[in-house]
């Protein structure tokens, strides 16, 4: 055995590990190699959850480097919207006062032109008035009111009033003088007399003035969104049933102002802290408006699930919730390609019949073929052997199994990859509805490449056959129980291994077809044989409730009519 090299960090705590190391034997009744292989594994483990903290603490680190960058491009962003905001309402009210001004500019120019020709007018009638006054001869005064008389209508004429005079005649005097007389008169009615001298608009611009006080109150009020708290999971109150994940959470206090939740998930298979470099990614479920949420049909092929929550009012989201990691067990596997008879072909969970898949293979009559040699017409075989990564193939666990060769003749038969060695079990099959001839069950590792599933002592199943009239039937030790209930199109298989209880199930109504009752004395693999059609297989499937509640139920009888052990 070679030694056990550790880093110099973890040598004082393995030696304090190794003082204690008698007293925890003494209370465990281990020994010494045991004991220590324990206390190794136990710090081997702690070292990796120190690792995937770290990497934790530096990812996160990284994120806050990151989202402070962007807080700070959002904060210019935001800034930069409201300087033009500013801007462009600046500009606008700007506009008004400048249109404003214009237009009483002009009221005003025009006012004052109105008023200068009044005045020039008032002023010239002023004049000759004045001089006329002066003159104390009769014939000179007629004369200058001729002269007056004259001048006003000119005045006129130029005000834009028309007078229909184009001579003066001198030997019609009198009349002229009458005129004159009547447009003296007229210049009491001087425009000068009729302007008014209030101007038309005020000087006044207060009706434009504005008064941000409110505004630039509310700026120096402005600060950071109110985030919401993280919420709580309460783990109490989770549950993990029939491929469903109920989660349920609360807020540490009352915020009227959170809106909606969001729930994050994903799949793991390793318990504790979520890992940064794990490669599933984090799934998500937005606008949650209660406090609970139920994830459905759900395939449990990981052993645990991650959950976290995030409360969000209308602007943003706040911090995630501490992760909570739930137990996702269930059993999962694919069929095994390596063993499977050639005619069948076989991807992951699926199989179908190929009738071409066997030519060219030697035809074997006799004893059973005992050489542990290849076929080398294997390796031409269109099917993939390759498996997922997070399974171990059976034929590679040769210190449970040990190779074996494929079925063949009419053993039309593939086994799942993965045994039961303990527990209950459930996983359910989807047939082709042209297919001719299926069954569906288990079996020991024993099963030799000629035997046909149901008919051995190490083998239990059900099958049904479409050849001319349909079948239905319970096998086991070459043994047939006719089934007399409609086959059908799901078929649940349920496996109690430490209760030795195999059921069959209506998978679509939970209607219990039949059960084997036996106590099993080695690993079983779920077993299926396909003739002209194909079969789904689908795994990683917990039992369902209602299959719980009929297995409880059929626990309390003692003697089942519909089991073939009973009655072996």
């Amino acid at each position: 055995m070679l030694p056990i090299v550790l880093p110099s960090k973890v040598q004082p705590t393995l030696k304090i590990l190794l003082i204690m190391l008698p007293l925890f034997q003494t209370t465990t009744g281990l020994s010494t190699e045991e004991t220590l292989q324990r206390i190794v594994s136990t710090l081997a483990n702690k070292n990796d959850e120190i690792h995937n903290f770290i990497d934790m603490l530096n990812h996160t680190i990284k994120n806050v480097q990151i989202n402070s960058s962007n807080a700070i491009s959002e904060l210019d962003e935001e800034f930069d919207g409201l300087y033009s905001v500013l801007d462009e309402m600046k500009g606008s009210m700007t506009n008004t006062i400048q249109q404003e001004e214009a237009s009483k500019i002009q009221a005003l120019q025009d006012q004052l032109s109105q008023c200068n020709d009044a005045l020039e007018s008032s002023e010239e009638l002023l004049e000759l008035a004045v001089q006329s006054l002066d003159i104390k001869d009769h014939e000179e005064f007629l004369k200058v009111e001729n002269m007056m008389c004259i001048r006003q209508m000119l005045v006129f004429v130029s005000a834009g009033n028309i007078l229909c005079i184009t001579v003066l005649d001198l030997a019609n005097l009198a009349e002229i003088l009458q005129t004159a007389r009547q447009i003296k008169d007229r210049v009491t009615m001087a425009s000068a007399f009729r302007i008014s001298l209030k101007p038309k608009v005020s000087d006044s611009m207060s009706h434009l003035m504005v008064d941000f006080t409110l505004e630039r109150r509310m700026l120096q009020a402005v600060k950071f969104l109110p985030v919401p708290k993280a919420p709580e999971i309460d783990l109490a109150a989770c549950l993990v049933a029939d491929n469903c994940i109920t989660v349920a959470w609360r807020m540490p206090e009352e915020d009227s102002r959170v809106d909606h939740f969001i729930l994050e998930y994903k799949k793991t298979n390793f318990d504790g802290l979520p890992r940064v470099k794990d490669e599933q990614r984090w799934e998500l479920i937005d606008y949650i408006k209660a406090t609970e949420y139920t994830l459905s049909g759900l395939k449990f092929d990981t052993k645990y699930m991650n959950l976290r929550v995030q409360a969000c009012n209308k602007a943003v989201a706040g911090e995630y919730s501490d992760p909570v990691t739930l137990e996702t067990k269930a059993f999962v596997f694919s069929l095994d390609s390596t063993s499977s008879h050639l005619n069948l072909k076989v991807e992951d969970t699926y199989v179908e019949w190929d009738p071409t898949g066997g030519k060219g293979q030697e035809k074997i009559k006799g004893k059973e073929n005992k050489s542990s040699g290849q076929n080398p017409l294997l390796k031409s075989n269109r099917r993939s052997s390759t498996l997922s990564p997070k399974r171990t193939s059976i034929s590679s666990r040769s210190s449970a199994r040990g190779s074996r060769d494929r079925f063949i003749g009419e053993s039309y038969t593939v086994l799942g990859d993965t045994a039961i060695e303990s527990g209950q079990h459930y996983w359910e099959v989807r047939v082709q509805k042209d297919c001719k001839s299926y069954s569906v069950g288990v079996t020991y590792r024993n099963l030799g490449k000629f035997d046909q599933l149901g008919k051995t002592n190490s083998s239990w199943c059900i099958h049904i056959n479409n050849w001319l009239q349909t079948t239905f039937s319970a096998k086991h030790n070459n043994k047939t129980k006719i089934l007399d209930i409609p086959v059908p199109d799901r078929i649940g298989v349920y496996c109690d291994f430490d209760g030795g209880h195999l059921a069959f199930y209506n998978a679509n109504s939970k209607e219990l077809l039949h059960t084997f009752r036996t106590k099993f004395t080695q690993p079983l693999l779920p077993g299926f044989m396909i003739w002209c059609g194909g079969l789904t297989v689908n795994t990683g499937l917990q039992v369902p409730s209602p299959v719980k509640t009929l297995q409880k139920n059929e626990n309390g009888l003692s003697g089942s009519t519909n089991s073939l052990n009973n009655i072996a």
